[in-house]
């Protein structure tokens, strides 16, 4: 004879089966046995996981994989079951931290690898029903023949500086210390941000050179962010990336002076507003030549930028190729100097010229200034500012002597390795 509690449960199951045959059958209010509970409680026909079967993992790199590249995905992945926790160690014994998703399915490290070194990953995981399962992977990283550098300077050659205030038409110049092969995946790891949005582009000057500037100057207040997150790119044959550069800064206000040859007058321009006119005396014009090589003294007529200053500077006509005993030579300290060109024009004082200024040029090139004029441009003006020359002889700006703004647009975009 069924005791009274074996006699509930049967009835408690029987009311089940009879709600699986599509009768509704109500249990017995006396099932209070736990076991009883439970049976009641079980889904019907839906498989459990068997307390025996392992996670099924996907662990990349896969064991003894060679060769693996910095940038290259690193994961363990639970594809059933979980995982518990993920070791990683470097050859030298240094733990490589990572981390785990909420749901416990996929692993992966916090930093990037490091190149020619021996990782292995020791997991612990959990299958479906609870099994406790273990794997391990090691593998080597690339070790690159070549590694190249890349500094962010301005078209000076000077490092652009965290937090500094630039001019309205700053050109950025990254530099490799060696020949970029694969140019567009170097660019496509040279991100430049700019708040308000400027659009803008790379232009390759040559196989380690490529100046970034927009398409129209910098609205004063743009803040400008330049990240080159080379490291672990693969930038040529056997030629990866050395380590990530970042710099940030922000453009003060608009700088636009105009240098009109008929004129003979420099109109200097703050946020659109006439601010200052100064006398000038540029390039004499005509041109010489020295041991086959024929100088001009024409001052280039384009759009530059300010690259530097000194006060003071030393010239000296033998750089360029002007002997300082020949004819036209000099060697010369000069005060309160504004360079405007990689072969040396400059705005500077020079008051033995004072008599030509605003009528004569008689100059080797330079825009020569008074004395208060030259102090004055000098402490108005920063690297990036716009000094636009016009109607002059002799041959335009060109790109490679700081005439990046010289350079239509639709031109300049051509010169990216993306176009």
């Amino acid at each position: 004879m069924l005791s009274s509690v074996r006699r509930a449960c049967l009835a408690a199951v029987l009311a089940v089966l009879a709600v699986l045959g599509g009768v509704v059958v109500t249990a017995l209010p006396d099932c209070v046995h736990e076991h009883c509970q439970t049976m009641a409680a079980a889904p019907q026909g839906v498989p459990q996981p068997s307390p025996t079967e392992p996670a099924k993992l996907t662990i990349t790199p896969k064991n003894n994989a060679e060769d693996v590249e910095p940038l290259a995905p690193v994961a363990v992945t639970a594809v059933t079951g979980t995982v518990t926790s993920v070791r990683m160690l470097n050859d030298a014994g240094k733990e490589i931290a990572g981390a785990l998703s909420p749901d416990g399915k996929v692993w992966k490290p916090a930093t990037a690898l490091g190149y020619g070194r021996t990782y292995t990953m020791n997991v612990v995981a959990r299958g479906p029903g609870g099994m406790p399962t273990r794997a391990s992977s090691t593998f080597t990283t690339v070790t690159p023949t070549y590694q190249a550098n890349v500094y962010l300077n301005g078209t000076s050659g000077a490092p652009l500086k965290d937090g500094e205030t630039y001019g309205v038409g700053m050109v950025i110049v990254a530099r490799f210390d060696q020949a970029i092969t694969d140019k567009a995946s170097a660019e496509r790891r040279m991100k430049v941000t700019t708040s308000p949005k400027a659009v803008g582009s790379w232009n390759w000057i040559d196989d380690q050179t490529a100046h970034w500037r927009p398409r129209e100057y910098y609205a004063p207040g743009t803040k400008v962010t330049v990240d080159a997150d080379i490291y672990g790119a693969r930038l040529g044959e056997d030629l990866y990336g050395a380590q990530d550069e970042k710099v940030s800064f922000v453009i003060g206000d608009s700088h636009v002076s105009i240098a009109d040859d008929n004129t003979k007058q420099v109109s200097v321009y703050e946020n659109g507003k006439l601010v200052r006119t100064m006398p000038t005396s540029m390039g004499m014009g005509g041109t010489e030549t020295v041991n086959g090589v024929t100088l001009s003294f024409w001052t280039p007529r384009g759009v530059y930028t300010v690259m530097d200053k000194a006060n003071p500077v030393v010239m000296d006509s033998s750089t360029y190729g002007l002997p300082v005993g020949s004819r036209l030579g000099y060697r010369t300290t000069i005060p309160y100097a504004t360079r405007i060109s990689v072969d040396g024009i400059y705005l500077h004082q020079l008051n033995d010229t004072i008599w030509a200024q605003g009528n004569t040029n008689v100059s080797h090139g330079c825009l020569n200034l008074s004395g208060e004029n030259a102090q004055w441009f000098y402490n108005f003006s920063r690297p990036g500012d716009i000094v636009e020359i016009r109607n002059t002889g002799g041959e335009p700006l060109k790109p490679d002597n700081n005439g990046d703004w010289t350079i239509p647009w639709e031109q300049w975009r051509k010169g990216s390795a993306l176009n």
